[in-house]
This record gives C-alpha cells, sequence and structure tokens, in this order.
C-alpha cells in the first residue's frame, strides 16, 4: 500500500471539504502515525473544533500541535508538585535552593543560602513534626471541633514561648522545636495524586470578591512543563522572587525554579529597596510586572534627559544603531554595550539573561526599550489563575512587540464572537473575538461557588477568560479589550480604562493612574498618584515653592503640567479624542495593598478605587461642568 499517495488524497478531501480559508495545500501537514492533519501559522498552528463544522479556529503552539503537553517531557514521572521536590532533591542535593538576606536580629547582609538537600531535610522533619502532635488526627476533626491545638512559633526561642493552661488544649512550640522532635521521630511520606487539590489560589479581585481557584497538582505540573518547552533553565540560574507567593503567577515560578534546580533569592520585604537586593543577588532570570518596568523605562529616559546634550546624543545614537540591528536580524555592535548599555544592565545586577512581563499588557515601546538597554531575551507571557498561570508567551526569536506570543503547548486556544461588541471570528484583517481556553492546565471550579464556575467553563470545558484577543499572523495572540472592565460614556463610546491606564504609564508624572468614566458623563477623568522625585525636580525647574507634596499636588500649575504630558504621551500614542482624559487629580500616596486599591500583583481594584475616591471624581466633574458652561461655544 503506498502511504504517501494515500495521505496526499486525505489532504486534498480535508482540504476541500473543509478549510476555503486556506490558500495553499503545502500549508496543510500531515502525521503519519496519528494521521491528524494541521494547518501551520508560523508559531502556531491551526485545527478544526468538530470536523463536520469546516470552522478551523482551535491554536495550538507549533512546538506540540498534536498532543497537549501534561507533564515534562524529560521526567514524565514527575506528576505531582512532591515528585518534582523529590526529583530536585535527589538531583540537585548540594545546590543552593532558598537565599535570604534578613537576619534573626532584623539586619541586612550578604545572601545567605540553605541547599536543596537542606531544604529537603527541613521538610521531612516538618512534616513528622506536625505528625508527632497529631495533626492528621485532629485534621479528620476539624470539621466539627474547628479548634486550634498548636501553635508553631517562627523565630521565637524556647525559654521565651509562654505555655497555656492544660484546659485550652493548645500547645505552642517553635519552629526550631518542631523540627527537632520531627528529626526525632521521621515518618514516611503520604504522597498527594495528580488530581488531588494542591491549592486554592485566590483570584486578584479586580472587578469584586476574590474568587478561590481550585488547582490541582496536574494543573500545576501541565502548566511548568508546558512553558518550559521553549524556555529553559539551568542549575546556575538564580532567580529573584519579589512578587507576592498568594499569586498564581510567582507560585508557577517557584515550580520552575525547583524542577531545574536553579536558586531563588527573596527580596529583604521592601520593594522601595527591591533595586538594592538586586545588586547584591545579581540575578540571571527576573520575572515582574508592567508597574516596574514602566518605572524603570521612565526613571532611565529621565536620568538620560537630563544627563547633558553629549550623554543624550550618545544613547540616542546607542539607542537607534542597536534596534535597527536587532529589528533586521543582526547582531548589534558591541560597542554600544560598553559604552552606555552595561551600565544600565549593571542596575539589574549585570547578569540578567531573561526578562518576563505578565499580570498586565506591557507597552511595546517598553519592551523593546528592556530589549535594547539590557539585551538577552524579554518575553511577554498571557495567564490568569483559572489556568494555573501561563495562556500564551512570546517566542524565542520572535522580535515583533505588542502581543503575548502563541499558545502554551499545554493550552489550545480559540476566539468566540461577542456581537455586542461587534467583534466576530470573521473581522478582517484579523479573526477577534473572546478567548477561550482549554486543556490540562484549566482549574476545577471556584471553591464552593457551582454557578459562577458554570458561568465561566462552558460544556465543551472551554473556558472563557472575559478577554478579547486577536490572531496577528503567525498565530500570535494580541489582547485588545476586556469583556468586564469596559463602560461605555454618555454618547455610548466604548472605554477599555486598562489599556488607557498603560498609555498614561509612560508620563513620566505618572507612577500610577486610575481612568474613571461612567454613562452619566461624556469625559473621562483620573486619579494620577504623582513620582514624587519628578514632581519634585520639575517644581524645582519651575521656582514653585510649596510646604508640602500635598500643596504642590493641588497646585493649579502643577494639574495643568500633568495633564499636558498625559495629552503628549496619547497623542503619541494615537489614543481617540474621547479617550483622553480630562480633569486629574493629583495624590502622592501610592495605590497599595495596604490601603485596598491594588492586587497583589499591582492591578487596580476599580470599585474599590471609585469608592476610595469618589469625593475627587464628583468633584472633578463639577469642575468639568462649570468649565463647559462658561466656555464660549456653550453661550452660542
Amino acid at each position: 500500500m503506498d502511504h504517501s499517495a494515500a495521505a496526499q488524497r486525505r489532504i486534498k478531501a480535508i482540504q476541500a471539504h473543509l478549510i476555503s480559508s486556506v490558500d495553499s495545500a503545502s500549508q496543510l501537514c500531515h502525521n503519519l502515525t496519528a494521521g491528524e492533519f494541521v494547518y501551520e501559522q508560523g508559531y502556531s498552528v491551526v485545527l478544526p473544533e468538530r470536523l463536520h463544522t469546516g470552522k478551523w479556529n482551535v491554536y495550538r503552539s507549533a512546538h506540540s500541535p498534536l498532543k497537549l503537553v501534561s507533564r515534562f517531557t524529560e521526567h514524565p514521572k514527575i506528576a505531582t508538585l512532591h515528585d518534582n521536590f523529590v526529583h530536585a532533591v535527589n538531583t540537585f542535593r548540594d545546590n543552593r535552593y532558598l537565599g535570604t538576606r534578613v537576619r534573626g536580629d532584623g539586619t541586612v547582609g550578604e545572601y545567605k543560602w540553605m541547599t536543596y538537600g537542606e531544604a529537603g531535610n527541613a521538610r521531612t522533619a516538618l512534616g513528622s513534626g506536625l505528625i508527632y502532635h497529631g495533626i492528621p488526627k485532629l485534621l479528620s476533626y476539624l470539621a466539627e471541633i474547628p479548634t486550634v491545638h498548636l501553635v508553631v512559633v517562627v523565630g521565637g526561642m524556647d525559654d521565651q514561648i509562654p505555655s497555656l493552661p492544660s484546659s485550652t488544649g493548645v500547645q505552642v512550640v517553635t519552629h526550631t522545636k518542631l523540627l527537632s522532635q520531627g528529626c526525632s521521630n521521621l515518618q514516611p511520606f503520604s504522597p498527594p495524586n495528580p488530581d488531588d487539590v494542591a491549592t486554592i489560589c485566590y483570584t486578584s479581585g479586580t472587578t469584586g470578591t476574590p474568587k478561590g481557584a481550585v488547582l490541582t497538582h496536574a494543573n500545576l505540573i501541565a502548566n511548568v512543563a508546558g512553558g518550559t518547552v521553549a524556555t529553559k533553565c539551568s542549575p546556575s540560574d538564580v532567580y529573584i522572587s519579589y512578587l507576592p507567593l498568594a499569586h498564581i503567577y510567582e507560585r508557577a515560578n517557584q515550580v520552575m525554579v525547583v524542577y531545574f534546580g536553579a536558586s531563588v533569592g527573596f527580596y529583604q520585604g521592601d520593594s522601595m529597596k527591591l533595586m538594592d537586593d538586586l545588586a547584591a543577588l545579581r540575578p540571571t532570570v527576573f520575572c515582574s510586572v508592567p508597574r516596574l518596568y514602566n518605572r524603570i523605562y521612565a526613571s532611565i529616559t529621565n536620568a538620560v534627559k537630563t544627563s547633558g546634550v553629549l550623554k543624550e546624543r550618545l544613547f540616542n545614537a546607542a539607542y537607534n544603531s542597536k534596534k535597527q540591528a536587532l529589528l533586521s536580524g543582526k547582531n548589534p555592535s558591541p560597542i554600544w554595550d560598553k559604552l552606555v548599555f552595561n551600565k544600565i544592565r549593571d542596575k539589574l545586577g549585570g547578569r540578567v539573561r531573561l526578562m518576563v512581563s505578565g499580570a498586565s499588557p506591557l507597552s511595546p515601546d517598553v519592551m523593546d526599550f528592556l530589549k535594547i538597554c539590557f539585551g538577552g531575551r524579554v518575553s511577554e507571557g498571557y495567564g490568569m489563575t483559572e489556568t494555573s498561570c501561563l495562556i500564551s508567551a512570546v517566542d524565542e526569536g520572535d522580535n515583533l512587540s505588542g502581543h503575548v506570543g502563541s499558545p502554551s503547548p499545554a493550552c489550545e486556544i480559540k476566539l468566540v464572537d461577542v456581537p455586542e461588541m461587534n467583534y466576530t471570528s470573521d473581522d478582517q484583517p484579523y479573526p477577534r473575538g473572546e478567548i477561550c481556553v482549554r486543556g490540562p492546565i484549566v482549574f476545577k471550579g471556584y471553591y464552593k461557588d457551582e454557578a459562577q464556575t458554570k458561568e465561566v467553563i462552558d460544556e465543551g470545558g472551554w473556558l472563557h477568560t472575559g478577554d478579547i484577543g486577536l490572531w496577528l499572523p503567525g498565530g500570535r495572540l494580541k489582547i485588545i479589550d476586556r469583556k468586564k472592565n469596559i463602560f461605555k460614556l454618555a454618547q455610548g463610546e466604548y472605554i477599555a480604562p486598562e489599556k488607557i491606564e498603560n498609555v498614561y504609564a509612560k508620563c513620566k508624572f505618572v507612577a500610577q493612574c486610575f481612568v474613571y468614566g461612567d454613562s452619566l458623563n461624556s469625559s473621562l477623568v483620573a486619579i494620577v498618584s504623582v513620582d514624587q522625585d519628578v514632581l519634585k525636580a520639575w517644581a524645582a525647574s519651575e521656582g514653585i515653592k510649596y510646604k508640602d507634596l500635598g500643596q504642590l499636588c493641588n497646585d493649579p500649575r502643577t494639574k495643568a503640567a500633568v495633564l499636558a504630558d498625559m495629552d503628549a504621551i496619547g497623542r503619541e500614542a494615537q489614543l481617540r479624542g474621547f479617550e483622553f482624559v480630562k480633569a486629574v487629580t493629583l495624590v502622592h500616596e501610592p495605590f497599595t495593598l495596604e490601603n485596598g486599591l491594588v492586587t497583589p500583583t499591582f492591578k487596580i481594584k476599580r470599585p474599590q478605587a471609585k469608592q476610595y475616591f469618589a469625593k475627587a471624581i464628583s468633584d472633578m466633574y463639577a469642575q468639568l461642568v462649570i468649565a463647559d458652561d462658561s466656555s464660549p461655544r456653550t453661550k452660542l
């Protein structure tokens, strides 16, 4: 039997009946063993969701087009987080694992390290110590007797721990004593199964109450396995951990670090001292969020502008030369790194080879800036708690900015029409719609909330993300809108505030920005948390005197200067007329976790921000009404 001829006949049959959009049969590839077909699109491949519909709308990674990744290819027996850690302890026992700078007395010094072997021993001792105190037995009764029976004090001294009356039934022990008790009473492991719950990870809560996403060991292993198909680390890599460990972005990064046997150094707990931690640790891998990258961008560009004419010209020449070389696929001259960019790289320790951005969109300008100034690979990813983290990421060698790459090998993606927003898969030149995800990375549901689970996971197993995307050439995904975080102005224009906030984030005065509007008003207003250093420098240059930052923020001249700079940035980004804010309120306090205005990944909590700044928003609209009533155009 001629298998080649049979395969060609099947290709022609499929092409004739299913895909009218495919221009060339050469793009349709067959797999002789599986007998399946895909349509190549560069970084992605496209498959039909159902053969009888004739619609090729399901995108997968070109790295694994015919089977979704659920385990690490090199170590398929790693099925749980327990397996992953045991593998790391056995393989990298003497390698550095956990590093901290903060000493027991609160002072800060050089990083001190715990090896994988030491961490493995501590884990065994800790678990055995808990069993020694009867924790497994107590857990079985917690539903009936929700009472604490054991308090473990980390960092305390045994002779300083108070004892509680025996009648309370509560024991208080130090962490050190618990480890000692565990070492003296070692117990065997009770490993989890892949489908067991690994964590209940709460969503950021940007639009309401946070929801508990139930994630299994299999979910997390599949996600990290998919993400590491194309992005590899090694035991020599050093990762800095400063993002909240309660967030899925950092949790997945930690699983990845363990798998590769890399080292992770924790920042000292103060984000204002992060640059000092970076200089001490000298990481090779740096994962962050756009807020910090925007601050780095603004800090460097502002320093260049105030460095003098010659230094500014040298920087611009180096920047433009390196940018042109990267865009044309050539190696830039090393002279520019020696003269200009190595000094900038030193700000992050001088060794960073991989920078990753996630949690919210990164401006293409900032992405290009990071690639040019810091060298190495800069990637942007897209994901969410409900998918155990990563959904898509920019592939290595892809120099196009402004998108979030191709699907992770551990999932498949399709776009679903959103007719009320005029987004359809038939849109030209690019298909558009709500991003839906399916695969082993999708969570099991929201904790004790079946109703909301059914709202996001349909009968076909597709998770509806609420994000609007389009497919760029090459099978790259671009996020363009959000179903939930949009509103209409009085004239009916749809507003996506996060997109506008990302534009204004490049304004030199802006540290953080909250854009607000509603259907009762015809324009947007904004609350701006100012960059204090930039504002003080500007006031000095203008000869403006002030008692404190509050007075400076309320000065009409300051507001006018900030609004003018925001307008210039908006025009540069080609915002539409109704997307420009018409009034600003300046505040010197940042949006923080403590005041409840941002999530752990620094996304603005919109309902909370609206309530927090209600008076300022009302005052701005009142002022706009007065200004509009007094304008000559209104009087005419």
